[in-house]
């Protein structure tokens, strides 16, 4: 039997995994064997950049953490995982869809996003998305072209009165 230090420090890494859950806009679980130690730093050193942390749990524990949470992902924790804490939705999602096409032995299993379960291709959708700053730059185009046709209309208008005043 496992003794009451070990338990109790088992007991608060699953309080900090959940935390970490509850915290955390967009939580990715992705297999990350057959990645070397450099691409994990690359990985890591990308996630920091747009407020995403990875942590490598124990199954069983991550298990018992969703569980408390009465989160169901069980088919999803077998082999060496990984998570993704990211603190916004998107910019961490992004970074690290994108790594994952650059190393097709990463592997994205599925995850929580805005609290409710994403399987592996509402992951991608949601990764496809624009960035904020992107979105921004359609709308504010959007917005342009309608000044922007307002003014020729007026324009028109304008040279139309003057040809009749002659």
């Amino acid at each position: 039997m496992a003794s009451t230090k070990v338990l109790n420090a088992k007991k608060e890494v699953v309080k900090t995994i959940e935390e970490q859950i509850k915290n955390a806009e967009s939580v990715i679980v992705f297999q990350y064997q057959g990645l070397t130690v450099s691409d994990l730093k690359e990985l890591r050193n990308k996630l920091r950049e747009v407020n995403g942390v990875v942590k490598v749990y124990k199954n069983t524990l991550l298990k018992r953490a969703l569980t408390n949470l009465d989160i169901n992902m069980d088919e999803f924790m077998e082999g060496p995982n990984a998570i993704l804490f990211g603190e916004t939705l998107l910019e961490p999602l992004k970074a690290l869809a994108e790594f994952a096409k650059e190393h097709d032995k990463m592997e994205i299993r599925v995850g929580i996003l805005n609290g409710a379960v994403a399987d592996k291709a509402t992951i991608n959708e949601y990764a496809t998305i624009p960035s904020r700053e992107g979105l921004l730059t359609m709308l504010a185009a959007g917005m342009m072209e309608h000044v922007r046709n307002l003014s020729i209309a007026l324009n028109l208008y304008a040279d139309k009165k003057e040809e009749e005043n002659k």
